[in-house]
C-alpha cells in the first residue's frame, strides 16, 4: 500500500471521540453566524437608530428567524431535484444487491428504508438527502454500483446512512440560509452606511466609531460567513465518516472505497449548491483550502485507518 494511504498513529482515536469532537465544533460554528447576524443588526441600529438600537436588535433576530423559516420551508425540497437520478431497476443484479443493502443497513439504524436512485455517470459518488428519516433519499452512481465490492459498498452506504441520522440535509440547509441572510445584510447594510450615512450623520465619535466598524463587518462578514459553512460542511463529512465506521464496526471498508474513488475521480457536472450532499466534491478534486466543502480525501482515509 502506497505510503500517503497509511494512518499516522497520530491520528488514532475511537469513532466515539471522533462523533462527539465534530458534533461539538458544528454546534460552535453554527452559533458563530447567528453572532455574526446580531452583530450585523446592533451595529446597524446603533448607526441609525441609537436611542432604540436594543429594540431595532431584538427586532432583527426575530426577523431573521422568521425569514430562515420560511426560506427552509420551500428550499429543503430542492436538493433531490439538483441531484436527479432515476429510480431502481430490480431486473439488475447490482441493483437488487444495493437495495438489500440499505435495507439491511436502514433496519441496523432503526430507520424506515430510504428511496434509492441512480444516477448515470462514470465518476465514482453517492449521495443522501431528506427533511429527516422517515422522508430521505440514498443514490449512487451507476460506476460506483459496478466497481466497488460489498464491503467498499457497504462503508459508502454506511457514510450516507449516518447523514441521514445525523440530520445533516436539514443542518446544512439552516446553515446556508444563515450564510444567504448574511449576504443580504451586509450588502444592503454597506449600501445604507455608504449612500445614507451622510443623511443621518450624528455629531460624536461614537456614531464616526460604529460607522467604520459597520462598513468594514459588512465587508468581511460574508467571507467568513462562507468560512466557517465550508469549515462545518468538512466536520459533518468527518462526523458520517466516524458514525459510518461506528454502523459496519469496519473502517477500512469506506477507506477502502475512498481510497478507489481518490484514485479513479476526475470531476462530475453537477450544481456546486448541492456537492456538499455527496460523499466527495462531485465537482472537482477537492481543494485543500478554506473555501473546501470537503475534506482532503487523503486525510479521511488516514483517519478511518487510525480508528
Amino acid at each position: 500500500m502506497s505510503e500517503e494511504f497509511i494512518a499516522d498513529p497520530a491520528l488514532r482515536t475511537s469513532w466515539e471521540a471522533e462523533i462527539s469532537k465534530n458534533k461539538r465544533k458544528s454546534i460552535i460554528l453554527l452559533a458563530s453566524l447567528w453572532l455574526i447576524i446580531i452583530a450585523l443588526f446592533y451595529v446597524f441600529a446603533q448607526i441609525f437608530s441609537p436611542d432604540y438600537y436594543l429594540a431595532w436588535t431584538i427586532f432583527g433576530v426575530f426577523f431573521s428567524l422568521l425569514y430562515i423559516w420560511i426560506t427552509y420551508s420551500l428550499a429543503i425540497s430542492i436538493s433531490i431535484m439538483a441531484v436527479g437520478g432515476r429510480e431502481l431497476n430490480l431486473k439488475n443484479p447490482d441493483e437488487v444487491r444495493l437495495k438489500n443493502l440499505v435495507g439491511a443497513l436502514a433496519i441496523g439504524v432503526g430507520i424506515p428504508m430510504p428511496k434509492i436512485v441512480i444516477i448515470e455517470t462514470d465518476e465514482l459518488n453517492a449521495f443522501a438527502c431528506g427533511t429527516s428519516p422517515e422522508k430521505s433519499c440514498v443514490g449512487v452512481t451507476s460506476a460506483l454500483l459496478k466497481k466497488m465490492n460489498k464491503v467498499e459498498l457497504e462503508g459508502v452506504l454506511s457514510h450516507e446512512m449516518s447523514h441521514i441520522t445525523n440530520y445533516d440535509v436539514r443542518f446544512s440547509t439552516l446553515v446556508a440560509i444563515s450564510v444567504g441572510l448574511i449576504d443580504i445584510l451586509s450588502y444592503t447594510f454597506f449600501r445604507a452606511m455608504l449612500f445614507s450615512g451622510r443623511d443621518n450623520r450624528r455629531e460624536g465619535e461614537g456614531n464616526a466609531i460604529f460607522m467604520v466598524i459597520g462598513l468594514v463587518l459588512a465587508i468581511i462578514a460574508p467571507i467568513i460567513s462562507r468560512i466557517v459553512q465550508a469549515s462545518i460542511s468538512r466536520d459533518r463529512e468527518y462526523l458520517a465518516d466516524a458514525s459510518g465506521a461506528k454502523i459496519t464496526r469496519y473502517p477500512e471498508g469506506l477507506a477502502s472505497a475512498l481510497q478507489k474513488i481518490y484514485e479513479t475521480n476526475k470531476g462530475m457536472k453537477i450544481s456546486e449548491s448541492v456537492s456538499h450532499l455527496f460523499t466527495v466534491d462531485p465537482t472537482k478534486s477537492a481543494l485543500d483550502n478554506i473555501f473546501a466543502t470537503h475534506p482532503p480525501i487523503l486525510d479521511r482515509i488516514k483517519k478511518l485507518r487510525a480508528m
